[in-house]
């Protein structure tokens, strides 16, 4: 019997050219779209709204396989929109698209996969599975450019085993060619941006319909110092140089933000370094975690920064050779050793000094 493997389908070209290969390969696909109940669309294209499960069954009906919908809303909410929210009133500043993959695709879909009687749940992310023996490793794509495994670290490891990444060696540039060729209709479709369940981007006023308002407090200098007042922490960031409604005769930058004194420190760019951070929810996909290795703190960085890792109790305390930028509690950090994902966990608090 052919091995069963379900595709999770957002109606864009890669996971759209991710089915295709699976059943070139010899495999028994269908597809299945997560519904979030997102019915405003925004200028962007996104991954999740009407349009896309539309792009979705008719990509399936091109291949000739089976689509499924399931409604997932209740879980968006409860564990990523709830989790935005909470963090950004905390002062910190989350990443969604990690805490849906912790949560809904790589533990609540891959689990009714498995109850669906399938072999494997497949996306079509940028990212390589590779078995080594017995043990099954997380790694680098080819196409580095579109490297998506800092979105994957949360992936538990004997879940490796289930999972299917099709387009591991293939460049984006090769995706589309294979979409043409093969007359997917969404080979020229744009890539979805942006957070899917704010469709204008302005998460200052989701937050604000979503909650009570929060109080102003100050904005003061390195030194102590009053500059001015803030509007409530959860529109602020570590690293933001914009709307901070103070004038000053350098360019100031938030530099860290405390709940519990209503306050928002900023200073020069330079004030921004940090050598040091505690981080929390740790994920490891090795058996051990090295003393040594690279890490990524923003997915938008190029390279990763060497750096010493120590366990403190169930904290990951990460010492960088050099002083990093804008080290953002609420953001991931994402360990690796060469092509390698040893795995991840949360920034919890930014040693300076």
């Amino acid at each position: 019997m052919k091995e069963k493997v379900l595709v999770a389908m957002s109606g864009g070209v890669d996971s759209s050219v991710a089915a295709f290969l699976l059943k070139k390969d010899g495999f028994d696909v269908s597809g299945i779209t997560m519904c979030f109940g997102i019915t405003k669309d925004g200028e962007k294209p996104r991954c999740c709204g009407p349009e896309a499960m539309h792009d979705a069954k008719r990509v399936c009906h091109k291949l000739g396989i089976p689509h499924h919908v399931l409604n997932f809303s209740d879980d968006l909410k409860k564990h990523v929109i709830d989790d935005f929210i909470c963090a950004y009133t905390k002062g910190k500043t989350p990443n969604p698209c990690i805490e849906c993959n912790r949560h809904l695709k790589f533990q609540i879909l891959l689990d009714k996969a498995r109850a669906m009687g399938f072999d494997f749940l497949a996306t079509g992310h940028y990212a390589k599975i590779r078995k080594i023996k017995q043990n099954f490793i997380l790694e680098k794509p080819r196409d580095k450019k579109k490297d998506q495994t800092y979105f994957l670290y949360t992936i538990k490891k004997d879940m490796l085993k289930f999972i299917k990444f099709p387009l591991e060696n293939l460049t984006k540039e090769k995706v589309r060619g294979i979409a043409k060729k093969a007359g997917i209709p969404v080979a020229d479709k744009p890539q979805s941006q942006g957070i899917c369940f704010i469709p204008d981007g302005n998460y200052r006023k989701f937050i604000l319909e979503k909650t009570t308002a929060q109080p102003e407090g100050l904005i003061l200098d390195v030194k102590g110092n009053v500059l001015g007042r803030h509007k409530g922490i959860f529109s602020y960031t570590i690293g933001q140089r914009e709307g901070l409604g103070i004038s000053y005769k350098k360019a100031l930058y938030v530099i860290s933000i405390s709940l519990e004194k209503n306050e928002i420190v900023v200073g020069e760019k330079k004030d921004l370094k940090a050598k040091a951070f505690l981080a929390k929810k740790v994920n490891l996909l090795v058996d051990n975690m090295p003393k040594a290795a690279s890490a990524k703190i923003r997915y938008e960085y190029k390279k990763e920064a060497k750096c010493n890792i120590a366990q403190e109790g169930e904290k990951l305390k990460t010492t960088f050779n050099r002083p990093q930028d804008a080290v953002t509690p609420g953001q991931s950090v994402v360990f690796y050793k060469d092509n390698t994902v040893l795995g991840g966990a949360i920034i919890e608090e930014v040693l300076h000094g």
